[in-house]
C-alpha cells in the first residue's frame, strides 16, 4: 500500500514538470513518459510506451559501432547529455526544437538499465531570435545608410557627401533643424571612412559653461583652478587620431573658438593651466542647427573660424521636405519599437494613420516621428496602430485635411513585392542570386518572402 502510494506521489510530482520527461530501457524502448513530453511529441502516452525512442527522430541521436547491449546509443557510452540543442518531429510531422538533457539510470549494484530523458520546448524562443536577427539584418541592409533611414533624393545627396567627406582628413560640418539626424550623419562620416577603428568622441558645446568646455576639450593640469585635483586628459587627446565630434558648435563661447581656431591651423592644444604644445591628429567634425553666417554678421560667430570649420557642410533635409522616406521611417520604427514592447498584438499601422503622418509638418523631425511612436505603442489597445494613439498635437494638427492623401506603406510594400517577384523570376527562384541582383542579404530575401506569402 505505501509503494503504491509514493508510486502515484512520484507520478504526480513528473507530471506536474514543464519539461517532457522520458525514461527508456537499455534497448531503447520507451517505459514511461509524462504528461508535457506528450504536449511537446502530440504522441498520446500508449503511443510512447513501448515504442523506440526513434520514434520522436531526434537529431542529436547518434549511433555507436559497437550495438551490442546498451551500447548500441552513443548517450549511453558518454553517461550523460548536457543542454543539447536539437530538434524533434512531432506526429504531426512538424518539427520544433528542444534543448534536450539525459543521464544513464543504474541499479543498486551499477549496473545500467536505463536512461532518462529531460525535452524543453524553446522553439517560440528560436523562432524570436531568428526574428529579431532578421529584423536587425533588414534594416541595417535595406533603405539604410549607417543608420540613415531614407531613399529620397534628398538623402541620396546626404550619402554621397558623408561618402565623400569620410575620404577627407578635412573638417566636416553638419547643418539641420534639430531631430534631423545630424549626429547619425556625424557617426556615418565616421564609419564610412579610414578612421572608422579608431577612436569617435562626442562634445556637447552647448552643455558646459565657458570655462568647463575648455576642461573638457583640452584637459587641465592639477591646480589650474579650484577643484582640479589631479591632471585630466582632454577629449582632443581621447580622440587621439580618430574624430571628435562637437555638437551645437554655434553655442561655443568667442573665446573657445579662438583656441579652437589654434588648433586647426597649428594641430597642437594645451592643457588648461599648462603651456606645454601637446600635438593631436584628430579630424573635426561639427553640427549645429542655427545660422552661422548669421551670427557671424552679428558678432556671435567668429569669421575666420567659421571659415576652417565649414570647409566640407553637410545639409541634412528636414522631414517635411522629404516626405516619401516618412512609410520607410514609419515602418522601421514600428519594427524597433514592437521588438522592445514585446507587444504581439499590435500588427501593424492602419492606413488612416499613415495618412495622417503623411500630412503633418514635423517641427520636430524624425526624432518627433519617432517620439510618437513610442507614444502610440503605450496607448494603442487595438491590433493596429490607429490615428486616435498619436499624440494630440498631431491628430489635432491635421483634423482638417489640406491635401489629398498621399501614398502609404501599403503602396510601399506593393512596390517591394512587385520588385521581389521580378528579382525571383530574373533568377529562376534562386533566392541568393535575387538577393544579389537586388543588392540585399539572403536573409532580407528570405524574410519579404515569407512576408508577402510568395513560394
Amino acid at each position: 500500500m505505501l509503494t503504491q502510494g509514493l508510486d502515484e506521489y512520484w507520478r504526480t510530482v513528473v507530471n506536474t514538470i514543464q519539461d517532457g520527461v522520458m525514461i527508456v530501457d537499455t534497448q531503447g524502448r520507451i517505459v514511461s513518459v509524462n504528461s508535457a513530453l506528450e504536449e511537446i511529441t502530440g504522441y498520446a502516452r500508449d503511443e510512447l510506451v513501448g515504442s523506440s525512442c526513434t520514434i520522436i527522430n531526434c537529431t542529436s541521436c547518434e549511433l555507436a559501432r559497437d550495438n551490442e547491449g546498451c551500447h548500441w546509443c552513443v548517450m549511453f557510452q558518454k553517461g550523460k547529455l548536457r543542454r543539447q540543442r536539437c530538434a524533434i518531429t512531432r506526429k504531426d510531422g512538424s518539427v520544433i526544437h528542444i534543448v534536450k538533457n539525459a543521464s544513464v539510470l543504474k541499479d543498486a549494484s551499477g549496473t545500467v538499465i536505463g536512461a532518462v530523458e529531460t525535452m524543453t520546448d524553446v522553439t517560440d524562443l528560436l523562432e524570436k531570435e531568428t526574428q529579431i536577427e532578421t529584423y536587425r539584418r533588414e534594416l541595417l541592409a535595406e533603405d539604410t545608410f549607417h543608420g540613415l533611414i531614407g531613399r529620397s533624393p534628398a538623402m541620396f545627396q546626404v550619402y554621397d557627401m558623408i561618402a565623400n567627406a569620410a575620404q577627407s582628413d578635412a573638417p566636416v560640418i553638419i547643418y539641420g533643424e534639430s531631430g534631423t539626424g545630424k549626429e547619425l550623419a556625424a557617426i556615418a562620416v565616421h564609419e564610412a571612412g579610414s578612421r572608422a577603428a579608431r577612436p569617435y568622441i562626442k562634445v556637447n558645446c552647448a552643455a558646459l559653461n565657458e570655462s568647463l568646455l575648455e576642461s573638457e576639450l583640452f584637459g587641465h593640469v592639477k591646480g589650474a583652478y579650484t577643484g582640479a585635483h589631479r591632471n585630466r586628459t582632454g577629449r582632443f587627446e581621447m580622440a587621439a587620431d580618430g574624430d571628435i565630434f562637437l555638437d551645437e558648435i554655434g553655442d561655443m563661447p568667442l573665446s573657445t573658438q579662438v583656441k579652437l581656431l589654434r588648433v586647426l591651423e597649428d594641430r597642437v592644444i594645451e592643457r588648461v593651466g599648462d603651456n606645454q604644445p601637446i600635438p593631436v591628429q584628430a579630424r573635426i567634425i561639427s553640427a549645429t542647427n542655427r545660422d552661422l553666417p548669421t551670427l557671424v554678421g552679428q558678432g556671435a560667430f567668429r569669421r575666420d573660424f567659421y571659415y576652417r570649420i565649414n570647409v566640407i557642410p553637410i545639409k541634412m533635409p528636414a522631414l517635411r521636405d522629404r516626405k516619401e522616406d516618412i512609410p520607410l521611417l514609419a515602418e522601421a520604427f514600428f519594427r524597433r519599437i514592437k521588438l522592445k514592447y514585446e507587444k504581439k498584438n499590435i500588427q501593424g499601422i492602419a492606413r488612416e494613420t499613415m495618412d495622417v503622418l503623411m500630412r503633418y509638418p514635423w517641427p520636430g523631425n524624425v526624432r518627433e516621428l519617432k517620439s510618437a511612436f513610442e507614444y502610440a505603442f503605450i496607448a494603442c489597445r487595438g491590433d493596429v496602430l490607429e490615428p486616435g494613439d498619436l499624440p494630440n498635437d498631431i491628430t489635432q494638427e491635421t483634423a482638417t485635411p489640406s491635401a489629398p492623401p498621399l501614398p502609404a506603406v501599403g503602396d510601399l510594400d506593393a512596390i517591394r513585392k512587385k520588385r521581389l517577384v521580378e528579382a525571383l523570376r530574373a533568377a529562376g527562384g534562386n533566392q541568393s542570386e535575387a538577393a544579389r541582383l537586388l543588392c540585399i542579404s539572403r536573409t532580407t530575401i528570405w524574410s519579404q518572402i515569407k512576408r508577402f506569402g510568395l513560394k
